[in-house]
């Protein structure tokens, strides 16, 4: 068995201020959120995502229904209800991947990496150029306390109990999201049609 890959597509984005959801803006050839599935799928590591009900059409064109978890538009959920809902979906995965869906730069061989890498550490990220990115791994020991998250701080007190450990990937990438107008604007210029494997 194979970790399973995350993809987190329940968050608001309201640090954005374009039209409509950053999620669904365009980029090279399909969606900021497509691009990011679009890499995530390529791994061939079952990616399950984590929406809301106005993303779940969007999902739905790339991930089974079964693999989409669709999350109350309403309801208390940051980071660490989603990244709960994630993994409580795939409960008997060796390990997860928890991948924010604004990271459409990231390639395909960086989460790879990423995947492989938890077979010899319980909690593994992404590192480029001694910067900490996505994706961040979790092995299954830490099932009960992933599921147990709440709120927007996410993963980030595990990463802190645990000792998390760095796989050096040569992506730029895994650091790059889209919170603002202006970091779609940069990754429009460095996009290229589709995801490299």
């Amino acid at each position: 068995m194979h970790p399973v890959v995350i993809v987190l597509a329940a968050g608001q984005g309201s640090r954005f201020a374009g039209t409509g959801h950053k999620l669904e803006q365009s980029l090279g050839g399909s969606t900021v959120l497509g691009r990011t599935l679009a890499a995530a799928l390529a791994t061939q590591l079952r990616v399950i995502v984590v929406c809301t009900p106005a993303l779940a059409p969007l999902v739905r064109r790339s991930v089974a229904a079964r693999d989409t978890v669709v999350l109350p538009e309403d309801g208390p959920h940051g980071m660490g209800r989603s990244i709960a809902a994630g993994v409580t979906a795939a409960a008997s995965a060796p390990g997860w991947l928890i991948l924010p869906g604004d990271m459409p730069l990231v390639q395909p061989a960086s989460i790879r990496a990423v995947a492989a890498s938890l077979s010899q550490d319980p909690v593994v990220f992404a590192q480029y150029r001694g910067q900490r990115g996505h994706p961040v791994g979790f092995s299954s020991e830490l099932y009960s306390e992933l599921i147990a998250l709440q709120g927007d701080e996410g993963a980030r007190r595990l990463l802190m109990r645990f000792a998390a450990q760095p796989v050096v990937v040569d992506d730029p990438g895994v650091l790059m999201d889209i919170d603002t107008a202006s970091d779609l604007d940069r990754a429009r210029a460095q996009s290229s049609p589709t995801p490299t494997t």
